[in-house]
């Protein structure tokens, strides 16, 4: 049982570095219906941010996370501008086949010498890790700070999207950005701070995820990319409460699948959830069913 606990919490730390990059996927898909394969790759640069940040300029945790959101915040701005925006009045394909594109020029191009490099590196501690024994589970102040570092974003971007003028003009552009428009809400503004929301998220999940598991690489971000996107999937991708929910569902069964079945199966099952949910309810566990207009 010790074990099984143990094993679970590992799970909810991964699960919680996967909702950070989840809510990017659900947040511009609920906006512009666009699956942006290039933010796992958005997340690979906000590790390397914080990997800078810490190690070259000696910030502390949370100066270097805020530089690794603002960072990733203006490079998926960018992204939606150069990338996306001259897109989309074009086929959905266009756009899918361009974010692909922009995935790829992320990882080979920091991939150069003068850029990231190719090799990995080993993400520095900013602070001293400390493992607490409770009834014969251990928790580190690592993974203690990755639940509240998530819960803390969680919660201000739940708070952003309920409550904030922001947030209104989030949500009816993602109902109808016609309508929006001509409400007098600047619908290429709220797109481009979705896609900036976004990313600086996946930026905080990069730095996160460097802490834990301390090795990056210009291709780290394809892994937790795709297995994000299936956890946005599995929760019903637009809906925020629901990513975080299939995040750590994908969290917790890849890790246990590891530690109970195989390392090497672990990358099969989470995938396999993704196939499973679309045969059985293809809205996710908290997706709504959406007309379509022809």
């Amino acid at each position: 049982m010790t074990y099984f606990l143990q094993q679970l919490i590992n799970g909810l730390q991964l699960g919680f570095v996967y909702a950070l990059i989840a809510l990017g996927y659900t947040m511009v898909y609920g906006i512009v219906r666009l699956i942006n394969f290039a933010h796992g790759d958005v997340f690979m640069v906000g590790a390397y941010l914080g990997f800078f940040a810490i190690g070259s300029f000696h910030l502390p945790f949370p100066l270097a996370l805020a530089f690794a959101m603002a960072g990733c915040a203006v490079l998926g701005m960018a992204i939606e501008r150069i990338a996306y925006k001259p897109l989309r009045s074009a086929p959905k394909i266009a756009a899918l086949i361009t974010a692909i594109g922009v995935s790829l020029f992320l990882e080979y191009f920091t991939s150069l010498n003068f850029v990231f490099g190719p090799n990995y590196q080993a993400f520095p501690i900013p602070f001293k890790v400390t493992v607490y024994q409770l009834g014969g589970i251990s928790i580190s102040t690592i993974q203690i700070l990755v639940f509240a570092t998530s819960l803390i974003l969680l919660i201000i971007l739940q708070y952003i999207v309920q409550k904030t003028k922001i947030g209104m003009a989030m949500r009816a552009v993602s109902h109808d950005k016609e309508t929006a428009s001509l409400m007098g809400i600047n619908v290429n503004m709220v797109i481009s701070l979705t896609f900036g929301i976004g990313s600086a998220m996946a930026g905080a999940g990069g730095v996160l995820y460097g802490v834990a598991y301390p090795q990056i690489n210009p291709f780290m971000g394809i892994m937790p990319g795709l297995k994000s996107f299936v956890a946005a999937v599995l929760g019903g991708i637009g809906s925020i409460p629901g990513a975080m929910i299939g995040a750590l569902i994908m969290g917790v069964v890849e890790t246990m699948s590891s530690a109970f079945i195989s390392s090497t199966m672990r990358d099969a099952i989470a995938f396999s959830i993704l196939i499973l949910v679309l045969l059985v309810k293809p809205t996710g566990l908290m997706g709504k069913k959406g007309s379509e207009k022809v």
